[in-house]
């Protein structure tokens, strides 16, 4: 057999994999643990390989986990990873990314941050789904601008700082992941590429007040503190960002 007829096999062969495992992922709607494995097995099979999501795109994969990510009958860890392997396949394929660029998904996005009762993984891989579309896409940072997304950014900033009261680990790993997730995604919704409108936004709603309010509450123990090092390095990132190539926002 020549190369060529080795690459459709393997692509057929795949294409059947992912075929199975949507097969799997719909009907065991009973067993939230083989949904979320075999999720994280299309997650393995699509990961920064763009055919594979061209593939999965032709079996309407990428519709099905958008529509599984907001069904109010699949399992919260269910859930949690369709958003996951949704920022995955649009991190690899920018036909994926674009067909998601839409102003009712960012919209769906911003009503799931806004719920309280979500829990912070959920949020936390749903910013991360928000990161990827922003992104170097200009389309994507005026979709966060004008549904609201970026102003819901900027609370969470302010909200999910990690200096949690509670002495449990575990919930300040899982604070700190979300406001490092949230950090990302300000910083792809106001550059790569540079826009000068989201950025001005940005700074009016008080974003670069609330980044340096931040920084100066972490960088005096950034030398003694390992978490607090980190948060300073992520906070500058964020900064730069926010007044690159904007002479108005940089005065400020």
């Amino acid at each position: 057999m020549d190369r060529a007829g080795i690459c459709r096999n393997n692509r057929n062969t795949t294409k059947t994999d992912l075929s199975l495992l949507l097969e799997c992922v719909k009907f065991q709607m009973k067993c939230p643990d083989l949904q979320k494995q075999a999720l994280l097995t299309i997650h393995s099979i699509c990961e920064k390989k763009e055919d594979n999501v061209d593939l999965l795109r032709e079996l309407g994969g990428v519709v099905f986990l958008y529509n599984l990510s907001k069904s109010s009958i699949v399992h919260s860890d269910v859930k949690e990873v369709a958003l996951f392997t949704l920022g995955t396949l649009a991190e690899a394929n920018v036909y994926c990314k674009n067909s998601l660029c839409r102003k009712e998904i960012f919209t769906d996005i911003a009503g799931l941050l806004m719920k309280e009762d979500s829990p912070l993984n959920q949020k936390r891989v749903s910013v991360y789904l928000l990161f990827v579309l922003v992104a170097n896409n200009k389309l994507g940072q005026t979709l966060a601008q004008t549904t609201g997304c970026l102003e819901i950014l900027m609370d969470l900033f302010r909200t999910t700082f990690p200096f949690p009261t509670v002495d449990n680990l575990r919930t300040v790993s899982q604070t700190y992941q979300l406001w490092a997730s949230v950090s990302s995604a300000l910083c792809g919704s106001v550059n790569n590429p540079q826009n000068a409108y989201v950025q001005e936004s940005f700074a009016a709603c008080g974003g670069l007040e609330t980044l340096t309010l931040a920084l100066l509450r972490v960088v005096s123990a950034a030398d003694t503190s390992l978490l607090s090092y980190q948060l300073s390095v992520v906070i500058v990132k964020t900064l730069s960002a926010c007044i690159t190539d904007n002479r108005e926002s940089s005065s400020q």
